[in-house]
């Protein structure tokens, strides 16, 4: 029997050790992660923001002459036709008509939700050359009495849904408070986001339905509040959400207003 030459042998006994080492270390297994850890962790990517837009010049901004600094007028001899609310399945597509029908350009101050889940109606409100307003994401009348964080939230994801429907170069140039509640912080916000806040000389109050009164009554009122009060540089308040009335007066309102006025939108340069 020929014995391993003292090389050999010593190349086996540190295989031998190695193997026993390697065998006899835990392996390290991850366990829960601390809760400072679980929050850092990316719930998921970002989508991709798509090419970049080169940033629009920063709008000049002035004092209007309504409450707070917002616009009662349009400050010039037109007057702007405002429809809120929408937009509506049902309402929007045939005051688009009418409007269509006679070249008439107004303004559509449209809620957020609404927004996201028509935006169909949205790229046919900028299609036929309408001017867009934000008119907050679920129209809280107590929106303005909200802290600092949620009107930065509200102002900025209405804006948000709107450009998702007709792109994100698209001017976004007014704010209307709901119900008009405007406040002087409320204002600064929204020209901080490149936004005049826009009231209005002129209510119909179409969304006020007296019990007493059919819808032939109801469609005369509107009329007839609309002519009374409209002057050169009136802004209109008006709704087309949820108010049919308001259609069907308007087919009489805007023959009437358009021998009489200059109706545009508001401009996407500001007032």
């Amino acid at each position: 029997m020929r014995l391993a030459t003292p090389g050999l042998l010593t190349a086996a006994v540190l295989l031998l050790l190695g193997t026993v080492a390697r065998d006899s270390v835990p392996v390290a297994r991850p366990g829960p992660l601390p809760p400072a850890a679980v929050s850092a962790v990316p719930v998921a990517a970002a989508p991709s923001a798509g090419p970049s837009v080169s940033p629009s010049p920063s709008p000049t901004f002035h004092d209007g002459d309504g409450p707070v600094g917002s616009f009662l007028t349009t400050k010039s001899q037109a007057v702007a036709l405002t429809f809120d609310d929408g937009p509506d399945p049902i309402n929007t597509p045939k005051l688009l008509e009418l409007l269509r029908e006679r070249h008439i350009h107004a303004t559509f101050c449209m809620v957020g939700f609404r927004v996201r889940d028509r935006p169909d109606l949205v790229r046919a409100i900028y299609a036929d050359g309408h001017t867009l307003c934000n008119h907050s994401w679920q129209h809280l009348l107590n929106l303005a009495q909200r802290d600092e964080a949620y009107l930065d939230w509200d102002l900025k994801h209405t804006n948000e849904m709107i450009r998702a429907a007709v792109g994100t170069d698209v001017p976004i140039r007014y704010f209307r408070a709901p119900g008009g509640n405007f406040t002087p912080a409320l204002v600064a916000k929204a020209r901080s986001l490149g936004m005049d806040s826009i009231y209005w000389d002129v209510d119909p109050r179409d969304w006020e339905h007296t019990h007493d009164s059919g819808a032939s009554a109801h469609i005369s009122r509107v009329v007839s509040e609309v002519k009374s009060h409209t002057r050169p540089g009136s802004i209109v308040l008006s709704h087309d959400n949820g108010q049919p009335n308001t259609i069907t007066a308007y087919q009489q309102l805007l023959p009437w207003l358009q021998e009489r006025f200059t109706l545009e939108g508001l401009p996407t340069s500001g007032l």
